[in-house]
């Protein structure tokens, strides 16, 4: 029997990662797509006009790259 509050969440935390999941109360989880999204909505709020021309120029190259002829 656990002596601990500590061995106790030792174990916890070992039986967690033999089951091939892991806790996520330490909230060190990864999401680079959601965060890549968030950070250039922020982007955009805080320079709309390099922002569109950011999107002007995609769309130019792209619309270049596709065109039918």
């Amino acid at each position: 029997m656990p002596t601990s509050q500590t061995e106790t969440s030792n174990q916890q935390s070992a039986a967690a990662q033999s089951n091939g999941t892991q806790s996520s109360a330490g909230g060190d989880e990864l999401q680079p797509t959601q965060d890549i999204v968030q950070y250039l909505k922020d982007y955009a709020r805080q320079k709309p006009d390099v922002a569109a021309l950011w999107c002007f120029g995609v769309g130019f190259v792209v619309g270049w790259k596709l065109k039918p002829w």
